[in-house]
């Protein structure tokens, strides 16, 4: 929390004096004010009568505030009475001429943002316009983000005051004609706009919250700010404003997603400058971070290519930020510890000498693990250290001389060619990726196994890939971005290649589920590491699906146990970020329907891939098709 702070602002209805409204603001502790660009007065007919031949200017001049006040403290708010969607041609030309004036007025004073009138309903002219300003943007001056305000649930019964503030105007629509969830609102208008990153959603809370899974749901969205109106705030018994508890652990959700807030309404409490206190007072008091969210600060969403260890090799911070890890190493020398023991009775301790081989050493942190297991087990131990990467090489000799002795004998060679003096009793490794498999640990171990006595353990001792299907804009607007020069993919390819990534503004639309599982040692006669599997997730909630999360869990020995998967991870690892396997054409789903997916891992002479597609409620086709896009080289 240290290097985060809240971002709050205020929402100014009417405002006779900016400058002074600003200082006001700023002065009761608010970083930014949201102020309309013109002032309600200033009604514009534009198409005939009196008011169109006015000589009076616009709006405020801009030298009102300084450029960088402009820039940095002030979202515009669009006027109220605008309806390009109106069934009335005069109503509908006129707003869209004002509209066109104050977002070309917004667009010169340089504003972070512009916030529309509330979204009523489907809206199919606005999104357009949108779509077209932000499509446009290098034809204009100024590029900011476009915030849609939207109320987090309708109320049951559409009454006259959303009525009224939504469209402003004498609109003959009913209301009912759109139904209550205001989600598919956001998403009839954020797919005419092709989910484009810079329009977001200006949440507004009410004092009823909706279930769950519509918060889920929402915080899956591109919430740009939440709107807490006053009306919503308690009164202590000190009379200062607070909200309830259900409120409370709303507001913390959307802190952690680093939301900005906009306390909107009239001062129902002594002093505006309260509600800011008190939501400067609920961020400082959020639980604190753990281990993996303090990491993976700064990575959130953050799209990265897996590692491909055997046609690469390792930089020295990669593997210095793996060794960081404080419970990964831990339960490696757990598992140790105890197979050790299985395999020297206390009858045999001082005379049997158990062969260990750490394949794919790295710098040694597996090395390390099993010379402590060993002393805390009381037996000895022999171990081999073998890697590939000529420069870890250097590291494990250096300490070798300075801390191993001949405990240890470090072997420069890949694993798969190596041809070892004598078998080993344990083999250890960490060649396992966010999904299990992805690193090609299953090639690697089969390769290695000739090592192993026919009692001999493997540590790991099998490893479990799991999917869940998710919705996230974010991750999908990443996806679409990617360009040749950042990723090495062409823009068509990007949608067809995993990516490794912390997840963080997502909905998970069902609990993951198993997929492909690989045991060590195989005994398969035939070794074939190639697999298909169909799984299916019932939707529970309308929602849109933009690919699948793969996470992994791995038994090292017996009980022992890693995890990534959301509902068993264990606690402070943060080796592992999950996989994102992205689909190209984002997918509706309907509450109650199915989500059939088919993975496909396969296997060449050189390569290995994935592929994937979905068949239900919607066909696609498969994903990276003969590796066409993303390959991992063996």
């Amino acid at each position: 929390m240290a290097n985060r702070r809240l971002s709050c602002g205020l929402d100014v209805c009417y405002v006779p004096d900016l400058a002074d409204s600003l200082h006001s603001a700023t002065f009761a502790g608010y970083d930014f004010v949201a102020a309309p660009i013109i002032h309600p007065r200033n009604k514009r007919e534009l198409l005939h009568g009196k008011a169109k031949e006015r000589q009076n200017p616009l709006t405020r001049s801009d030298i009102v505030l300084s450029g960088q006040d402009w820039s940095n403290l002030v979202v515009a708010k669009f006027s109220p009475y605008l309806d390009v969607d109106s069934k009335n041609d005069n109503v509908r030309q006129r707003s869209q001429r004002a509209l066109e004036q104050e977002i070309q007025y917004a667009a010169h004073l340089g504003v972070p943002a512009v916030m529309l009138p509330p979204l009523f309903g489907w809206q199919p002219n606005l999104a357009r316009y949108v779509y077209s300003r932000v499509k446009a943007a290098a034809m204009f001056q100024g590029s900011f983000q476009i915030w849609v305000r939207i109320p987090m649930q309708a109320p049951s019964h559409f009454g006259k005051e959303w009525l009224h503030r939504s469209n402003g105007n004498d609109s003959s629509d009913d209301p009912d004609d759109y139904g209550e969830d205001t989600w598919q609102w956001w998403h009839f208008f954020r797919s005419i706009c092709d989910t484009h990153r810079k329009v977001g959603v200006a949440l507004e809370l009410a004092s009823d919250l909706p279930v769950e899974e519509v918060i889920a749901r929402w915080l899956g969205e591109p919430v740009r700010c939440l709107i807490v109106p006053t009306s919503i705030f308690l009164t202590n018994r000190k009379g200062f404003p607070v909200l309830s508890k259900p409120h409370q652990a709303v507001v913390q959700r959307f802190y952690s997603q680093d939301t900005q807030m906009l306390i909107t309404g009239n001062v129902r409490h002594h002093d505006i400058k309260l509600y800011q206190q008190y939501m400067d007072f609920l961020w400082q008091n959020q639980p604190p971070e753990d281990l993996v969210t303090k990491f993976a600060r700064g990575y959130e969403d953050y799209l990265q290519c897996p590692l491909q260890p055997l046609m690469e090799n390792l930089e020295a911070q990669t593997y210095e930020i793996f060794e960081k890890d404080p419970v990964k190493y831990t339960e490696y020398q757990k598992a140790i510890y105890h197979a050790i023991l299985d395999k020297v009775p206390f009858e045999e301790k001082d005379t049997k000498i158990l062969v260990l081989m750490v394949v794919g050493a790295g710098r040694g942190p597996l090395v390390r693990a099993a010379l402590r297991a060993a002393e805390s087990a009381d037996r000895r131990i022999k171990v081999y250290a073998v890697e590939k990467n000529p420069n870890a090489i250097v590291t494990l000799l250096s300490s070798k001389v300075e801390e191993w002795g001949d405990s240890v004998t470090v072997v420069s060679s890949d694993m798969r060619e190596w041809d070892p003096p004598e078998k080993a009793d344990i083999l250890i490794s960490e060649l396992l990726g966010s999904f299990g498999d992805n690193e090609l640990s299953p090639e690697c171990l089969d390769g290695a196994q000739k090592f192993l006595k026919d009692d001999g353990v493997s540590i790991p001792e099998s490893y479990t890939s799991h999917i869940s299907p998710i919705q996230s804009p974010k991750l999908h607007c990443e996806v679409k971005v990617c360009k040749e020069r950042d990723r090495g993919l062409r823009l068509g390819n990007a949608f067809e290649t995993p990516y490794v990534v912390r997840l963080h503004n997502k909905v998970e639309l069902a609990p993951p589920v198993p997929l492909f599982t690989f045991n060590h040692p195989n005994m398969d006669k035939v070794i074939d590491n190639t697999r298909f599997k169909s799984v299916s997730f019932q939707i529970d909630i309308d929602s849109v699906l933009h690919g699948f999360a793969g996470y992994f869990n791995t038994v090292l020995y017996k009980n022992i146990v890693l995890s990534i998967v959301p509902k068993t991870h264990s606690h402070g690892m943060f080796s592992w970020f999950p996989m994102y396997f992205p689909i190209r054409n984002p997918i509706n789903l309907v509450k109650g329907c199915n989500v059939e997916v088919h993975f496909w891992r396969r296997v060449s002479t050189r390569n290995v891939w994935y592929e994937w597609c979905v068949t239900q409620p919607e066909v696609t086709t498969i994903h990276n098709i003969n590796g066409k896009s993303y390959t991992i080289g063996l």
